[in-house]
């Protein structure tokens, strides 16, 4: 049994580090209980990701981070995650962020839905929030970055988040 982390670079605008895209993929799996897996991560530009939220969401434009769970119930978590560089770049001069560290937020936020976060309803999209930020602290992005790249409410301790998203009691 292991996880499973294919990573598939279809663009050339922004150069990844493929062993840590994959190390925070096994991390977050690791951390919500999986010891067996197999993810699909593929970084692409900006028209194919417009071309692949129009087949599969119906939204005619591109977004950050596109994710499909592909396991049954009972077996091992598959699933593919699809994250746009070009985005990254985008927001990442609009937000004051590196760009590296904003793909691997996508990166993390693909996964956090893999494990079934949501962020639909205001407590799903706070709890999210707040597991993004756990995991990017977790995988070295300094603490002034985390808060610059995941908008987490005011007065929330960063040393108090944890993995699933929730405050530490």
């Amino acid at each position: 049994m292991m996880i499973d982390i294919a990573i598939t670079n279809r663009q050339n605008n922004l150069s990844i580090n493929a062993d840590l895209l994959a190390n925070a993929c096994r991390r977050i799996l690791a951390g919500d209980g999986h010891v067996a897996a197999a993810i699909s991560l593929a970084v692409v530009d900006d028209a194919e990701m417009h071309d692949l939220n129009r087949a599969h969401l119906d939204h005619d434009y591109p977004t950050d981070v596109l994710s499909f769970p592909l396991s049954d119930p009972g077996s091992p978590l598959s699933g593919e995650v699809i994250v746009s560089a070009d985005t990254a770049i985008k927001n990442a001069s609009e937000y004051g962020n590196l760009a590296e560290e904003e793909l691997l937020l996508y990166v993390v936020h693909g996964v956090l839905h893999l494990v079934g976060l949501g962020d639909k309803s205001p407590a799903d999209s706070k709890k999210m929030r707040q597991a993004e930020a756990y995991w990017l602290a977790e995988l070295g992005v300094p603490g002034e970055r985390v808060a610059r790249l995941v908008y987490i409410d005011e007065g929330v301790d960063m040393e108090q988040l944890t993995s699933e998203g929730e405050p530490t009691r």
